[in-house]
Parts: C-alpha cells; sequence; structure tokens
C-alpha cells in the first residue's frame, strides 16, 4: 500500500509540473504576441479614384460580309515536314509510343 501511495505521489507530481509549464508557455507566447506591435498591410495598388468626366464606351467595330481575314501566320506544326527532316532538323516531340496509337478508320 505504503509503494502505490508513493507511486501515485510521484506521478501526480510529475503530471501537475508539465500542466505548470504548459500554461506557463501558454502564457508567455500569449504575451509576446500582444507585445510585438501591430502589423500594417500594405496595399499592392493605388485606391481607386473617381473620374472627373463619364467615360465614353466604345463600340465595336461593325462586321462586314467578305472582309479582309487576319494576316497572321498560321501556327508551324510540332513535328516539321519530311523534306525538312531530311535535311536534318529533328521533331520536337517524341513519336508516340505505340500502345497510344489507334488502329486505322475502316471505310464503309
Amino acid at each position: 500500500m505504503a509503494v502505490d501511495r508513493t507511486r501515485l505521489r510521484k506521478d501526480m507530481l510529475i503530471a501537475s509540473t508539465l500542466v505548470a509549464a504548459g500554461i506557463a508557455i501558454a502564457v508567455l507566447s500569449l504575451h509576446a504576441i500582444n507585445a510585438a506591435p501591430p502589423q500594417e498591410i500594405a496595399q499592392a495598388t493605388q485606391p481607386l479614384q473617381p473620374s472627373p468626366e463619364p467615360q465614353k464606351t466604345n463600340t465595336p467595330a461593325e462586321s462586314k460580309p467578305g472582309g479582309e481575314r487576319p494576316t497572321t501566320p498560321a501556327p508551324q506544326p510540332a513535328r516539321p515536314d519530311d523534306e525538312a527532316q531530311k535535311a536534318g532538323a529533328k521533331p520536337v516531340l517524341p513519336p508516340a509510343p505505340a500502345e497510344k496509337t489507334a488502329p486505322p478508320i475502316e471505310k464503309k
């Protein structure tokens, strides 16, 4: 019986010491948080100012049938044609693996 009481008393002393240490750390942490100066948040852009005159809305240009097409060149394919490969150009993409290639479509 006496051994159990001594062991219980020792365990309670260790447990109460750990609880007191945890409370002390929490109090010190809260004190450090409150002691720090408040942080200011920076604003990335200037706030919008109201314009003195109302803005004019630009309407899109009217579409005309038979109008001009864009003159920008079409994008080049990722794989060079046969003549360019013979000249030494390497394809940008590696060849597709065989298991991802579909069989040819049969005509009905």
